[in-house]
């Protein structure tokens, strides 16, 4: 299994925006000619809520996640479906603290406009009881569904304290891939990151490798994640990784400085470095066009 970076030459700037676009012919696309016809459509990944979370470096941290629900639904088109892909909550030992987080950041996705809405836990939410009091609020951690012509696969690499999927989860895996053809369109939802992009921060997957390795037969795959706080793209062969930024605060580049210590909140720019993702589907040509949006539209 190989692993390198994507050129970075290969984003453009949105006018207005002030995020990026990833091309639908980047390395690892590729036209998918028997996986039936497929629509296009866009849904938005929303990641590292940490709901519970107070103190340095966020000023606002109750406030961050209503603005960001307050930008998505001031989109001028409606995404198809929104994907929280994890750490909905911040940890604490506290079961009963536990649930009360979750029902108070159940009720403000609540006032998402959009009402087709998944989720996956990350480790704040799912490592100290398994996922239970996760189930319990946002249904299930590992699932697939198609939409459009694209079959998704939501991974749980948290639950397990060790960072592991665990055999059991990679079977269902292997069953649920085998149900698809070799060009079928594909996209992976997880936390953690599938390859070792950190591992001595714990951005890794202990056995993330045998999920890529059964990923690896198919000609179009596409993984998202969040759990390091920031932008990240990654080819691990022929498929795409994309980590999407927080909406509590950033972290530092992989392995940049000693400890993935927050990074300082900048007054002269509130919220920099924060922010949500739009994803577009391309329809007949498997990739996707990636929108950076940060939480507070610039004035």
């Amino acid at each position: 299994m190989s692993s390198k970076p994507i050129d970075r030459r290969q984003f453009i700037k949105l006018a207005g925006v002030g995020g990026a676009v990833f091309a639908s012919g980047l390395p690892g696309f590729a036209q998918a000619q028997g996986a039936g016809r497929a629509e296009e459509f866009y849904f938005v990944q929303m990641s590292d809520l940490h709901w519970g979370f107070d103190g340095p470096p966020n000023p606002d941290a109750k406030g961050t996640l209503p603005k960001a629900i307050a930008s998505v639904n001031a989109l001028a088109e409606p995404p198809d479906f929104i994907m929280f892909t994890g750490d909905l909550t911040h940890t604490t030992d506290d079961p009963a603290e536990r649930r009360r987080r979750m029902a108070e950041v159940k009720e403000l996705i609540g006032t998402l406009k959009v009402k087709n809405i998944r989720f996956i836990p990350g480790e704040h939410d799912a490592s100290l009881d398994r996922g239970k009091a996760f189930a319990e609020f946002f249904g299930r951690t590992t699932y697939s569904f198609d939409y459009k012509g694209v079959h998704f696969i939501a991974l749980d690499n948290v639950s397990d304290p060790a960072a592991a999927l665990g055999e059991e989860q990679l079977g269902w895996l292997k069953a649920d891939l085998d149900k698809q053809a070799k060009d079928a369109r594909i996209v992976v939802f997880t936390h953690r990151p599938l390859f070792d992009l950190a591992p001595a921060w714990d951005w890794a997957t202990r056995d993330g490798a045998k999920a890529v390795d059964l990923l690896m037969p198919y000609q179009n795959v596409t993984v998202f994640y969040g759990h390091i706080h920031q932008e990240h793209h990654q080819m691990t062969g022929h498929i795409a990784h994309h980590a999407s930024k927080s909406l509590i605060f950033p972290l530092p580049a992989p392995g940049s400085q000693p400890k993935r210590t927050p990074l300082a909140w900048n007054p002269a720019a509130p919220y920099s470095g924060l922010g949500f993702r739009d994803v577009e589907s391309k329809g007949p040509v498997y990739g996707f066009e990636i929108k950076e949006l940060p939480v507070v539209k610039p004035a």
